[in-house]
């Protein structure tokens, strides 16, 4: 099966609708382990992490922090980068989730969550790439259920979240995060539902790749 990637507006449903394809195809989900790994590999807590939620700078500057803390023989071949003056810690925070994302991808047969994973591997041919959108009172509802918020706070949160993943990719990848050519499919769960969103994914899974026909 092609890596799936999904990216989403916050509160359309995107690790919902990932558990609902996994299981169709025996995938593995890769949303918070992703985020587990590069926290082992910095040796910070997940907590640190997930709790900037892709923010493109609050995030690298506490991970920047955090090398004050490693150890030499940390894994994956990490070694402390402050012998280098030359050495830029964003580059190298950003070059090992990059990495951990390619390694994940290369096992193939899994629906990666978030993290700029489409863009991330955007060269690679056995990508699906999926975007997930909704009107933004079917968000601010979700959001209010799911975290007991009141319906100016859910709102608030729901705008911040999207402009720090919209934030994150143009910092990393140079690209709008809501460019419909970054994505083989876009698909409005606030009008179909997890599980029919979740249907179509499959089907695009499973169609051949064809080529463009021109017109005129």
């Amino acid at each position: 099966m092609p890596v799936v990637t999904i990216s989403r507006q916050f509160g359309a449903g995107g690790s919902s609708v990932a558990e609902i394809v996994a299981a169709e195809v025996h995938a593995e989900v890769v949303d918070k382990k992703l985020i587990e790994e590069v926290a082992r590999r910095l040796q910070i807590s997940p907590s640190e992490v997930a709790a900037e939620d892709e923010r493109p700078r609050p995030l690298l500057e506490r991970l920047v922090r955090s090398f004050s803390t490693l150890e030499p023989t940390m894994g994956a071949g990490w070694s402390p980068p402050y012998p280098d003056p030359l050495f830029d810690p964003r580059n190298a925070i950003i070059q090992l989730t990059e990495e951990v994302i390619n390694e994940v991808a290369d096992g193939g047969n899994v629906v990666i969550v978030g993290r700029g994973a489409g863009f991330c591997l955007r060269d690679r041919p056995n990508v699906f790439r999926v975007f997930l959108r909704a009107p933004e009172a079917v968000r601010v509802k979700t959001l209010m259920k799911r975290f007991g918020l009141g319906e100016a706070e859910a709102r608030r949160k729901m705008h911040e979240t999207d402009a720090n993943r919209a934030a994150y990719t143009h910092q990393l990848y140079k690209r709008d995060w809501c460019d419909p050519d970054g994505y083989d499919l876009i698909v409005n769960t606030g009008r179909l539902g997890y599980q029919a969103t979740a249907e179509i994914i499959l089907r695009g899974l499973r169609e051949p790749v064809r080529a463009a026909v021109p017109v005129g």
